[in-house]
């Protein structure tokens, strides 16, 4: 089985934090592999301007033509809007029996994660693997068994929405 890890977001824009971040989770050991889910639309980020789906893909595209242990996924550009991670989870595992998927996030996250749509389900089916986050909490919650918090990894103070802001 391919051990694949799925980081996702709208990567609006891709910057150096989210390859470090997705570098050291491949470099752990737990992975063969990770792709960068670019989503169209996030849930929670809804009314915020975006780039468009199939813009930020190719960006995206581009950015990591020269990793070859990162790939970059589609599968949400064809599922329903808005897109939740659980469905995407699911379509891939349906999809690529081949592998199993992990969830890379952060912990900001990991905050809000009981508001996820079938986080219950993501728990229960999934690795959930957590790299810290500046202002979050970074506390895994009792009983939350899959979910491994990485506090060696990358801490970035960069987010896509400084790098817009400063644009």
């Amino acid at each position: 089985m391919i051990r694949t890890g799925i980081f996702g977001g709208s990567f609006h824009p891709l910057h150096y934090g989210h390859i470090a971040v997705a570098d050291y989770f491949y470099h752990s050991g737990l992975l063969d592999e990770v792709w960068f889910m670019v989503s169209p639309l996030n849930p929670f980020k809804q009314g915020q301007p975006l780039a468009g789906a199939r813009q930020r893909l190719e960006q995206v595209r581009q950015a990591l033509k020269d990793y070859p242990q990162f790939k970059v996924c589609d599968i949400e550009l064809q599922l329903p809007r808005p897109s939740y991670t659980t469905q995407t989870l699911q379509a891939l595992s349906e999809k690529y029996p081949d592998r199993v998927f992990s969830l890379i996030i952060g912990g900001d996250n990991l905050d809000k994660f009981a508001r996820w749509k079938d986080y219950e389900y993501i728990l229960a089916h999934y690795d959930i693997l957590v790299y810290p986050r500046p202002g979050a909490t970074n506390k895994v919650p009792e009983g939350w068994d899959r979910v491994r918090l990485f506090a060696d990894a990358p801490q970035m103070d960069i987010s896509s929405t400084q790098i817009r802001e400063a644009l």
